[in-house]
């Protein structure tokens, strides 16, 4: 592997991980040209988990009364420490926390689908509110399944929901498009970060030191696309007098440590991209202290976690702008390199745009550092995010209150 990291320290995370496609636990998913696609044992333990889930829910419920507070249960989605959908939902129980029994208010995640309609329909009966929070969908260009059988399973609390809440517009024009118009409220509520924790730093880069750009996630064959782009921007920037290197940080595996390699050597920098492996949420600040920058070169994501935590820790953003990611940068706070959101392929950035976008945020650093965190502050703050689920779920509450007195 020469500079790019000794791939051992790559492949032995093996935390779960609640994903667009269900639950999973070390390497998962196939691909298929690239796409991933999930091998039957998991998704048979998929649907046990569902029936599991169907049946802890119905035991469970108690009908909203006026007056109620929110008792939650988060349906089948669990809580930790790594992936997006454990740490928003960990950030909830830490006001909500989980009533599996003599519960009155379901919040369901599109990342995890575990909640038959039979049963949200049942619960709703029964004086039971719904809130559901949209991510992504799944389309041909990323998943190589059946798309359109899971994009019917997470349409089904998403279509169901009294209050949804969209991670981006993004998410909900996806949502439009893909699991159908729905009735009823939402809104675009984005994702949120604990901005006392993730904060900047205050070392300044020694002198002589190469300006660090940080690429963080779970990079597997899919998206292992996002190493190769990367790594060619940064010798594109080098190439243009930029002292930099890449840092890569998260669980990686065996295609996606091979894929940097491969890249590193071919554009020559293979001894300025360095592979750090997986990192806790605890770790994760002084993570993205340690950088002078971030770049997300993924395709169409919807509101990704990382580049929010990466902004309230005061790092400008180099990015490919599709998804939701131009909705969370804004125009001060980083550089874009234009894309299209096209659903039967990733879109691919031009190295030499890549390579400029990187350059200019290594050269007005400073400035965009500090637009970053301004915006982290005004737009990600962990505190008004749940005072805002907190409002909600009191309205939806009241209604389902309301509902349940009319059918008496």
């Amino acid at each position: 592997m020469g500079a790019v990291c000794p791939a051992d320290t790559c492949l032995t995370d093996t935390r779960r991980t609640d994903t667009g496609a269900g639950v999973t636990c070390g390497t998962q998913g196939e691909t298929a040209g690239g796409r991933r696609v999930d091998p039957l044992s998991r998704r048979l333990a998929r649907a046990c988990y569902r029936g599991a889930t169907a049946m802890r829910a119905r035991l469970g419920a108690r009908a909203a009364r006026p007056g109620d507070s929110p008792a939650v249960f988060y349906g089948g989605a669990r809580a930790g420490d790594a992936g997006g959908p454990l740490v928003k939902v960990a950030r909830l129980q830490t006001r909500f926390p989980e009533r599996t029994g003599s519960f009155n208010l379901v919040y369901s995640l599109s990342n995890a689908p575990y909640v038959p309609g039979a049963s949200l329909d049942a619960l709703a009966r029964r004086g039971i509110a719904i809130v559901h929070n949209q991510n992504g969908v799944f389309y041909p260009g990323w998943y190589g399944g059946d798309w359109r059988a899971e994009n019917a399973r997470m349409a089904v609390a998403y279509l169901r929901a009294d209050h949804v809440f969209w991670q981006s517009d993004f998410c909900r024009r996806c949502a439009d498009t893909f699991l159908g118009p729905r009735e009823g409220a939402g809104e675009v509520l984005f994702n949120a970060v604990d901005i006392k924790r993730f904060s900047p730093g205050h070392a300044e880069r020694p002198a002589g030191a190469p300006f660090t750009f940080l690429l963080t996630g779970k990079l597997q064959a899919h998206v292992a696309y996002r190493l190769a782009d990367t790594i060619a921007g940064l010798a594109r920037a080098r190439a243009a007098g930029l002292d930099a290197a890449l840092t890569v940080a998260g669980y990686l595996d065996e295609t996606a440590i091979r894929t940097a390699d491969m890249a590193a050597r071919k554009h020559g920098v293979d001894g300025h991209v360095h592979i750090r492996g997986p990192y806790s949420q605890a770790e994760a600040p002084d993570i993205y202290r340690a950088a002078d920058a971030y770049v997300m070169t993924k395709h169409a994501d919807p509101c990704p976690n990382t580049v929010i935590e990466a902004m309230a820790c005061g790092l400008p953003v180099a990015y490919v702008a599709s998804g939701g990611v131009p909705e969370l940068v804004s125009p001060d706070a980083g550089a874009g390199v234009p894309a299209d959101d096209d659903w039967e392929r990733p879109f691919r950035p031009d190295p030499d745009a890549l390579g400029a976008a990187m350059a200019l945020v290594a050269q007005d650093h400073a400035a965009m550092g500090r637009a970053a965190r301004a915006r982290a502050e005004a737009a990600f703050g962990l505190d008004a995010w749940l005072a805002r689920h907190e409002a909600v779920f009191g309205e939806v509450l009241a209604r389902a209150a309301a509902r349940t007195r009319k059918s008496r």
